[in-house]
């Protein structure tokens, strides 16, 4: 059996997943506001302080959690909620460059 130059089981995942994925920007639509996260709160929640000025409570979706890591300070897209104005639900994470070419737009 050859020896294994690389590492465990996790490197062979990781090499096969190395790929550069490009995917296409989501820009916001009707019920969905662009925003910044001011603090981490613990449990999948944050503080997100949103383009209209307004404060919010955010819970990152199921999809994204473990998968994408949202820090303080990442320009996100957030889901809003129709019954509760102060709480809303991160959808994208976006790229500094990501984030530069969805405002000028």
């Amino acid at each position: 059996m050859p020896k294994n130059k690389l590492g465990g089981n996790k490197a062979k995942r990781a090499k096969a997943s190395t790929e550069n994925n490009k995917k296409e920007l989501e820009f916001k639509e009707d019920g969905q506001e662009y925003g910044q996260i001011t603090r981490m709160l613990g449990n999948g929640r944050c503080d997100v302080l949103c383009v209209d000025g307004v404060k919010r409570l955010c819970h990152i979706r199921g999809k994204m959690r473990k998968k994408v890591w949202c820090n303080q300070g990442d320009i996100v897209l957030v889901s809003l909620r129709d019954f509760q104005d102060e709480k809303g639900d991160i959808i994208t994470k976006y790229t500094a460059e990501d984030a530069h070419s969805t405002t000028c737009v």
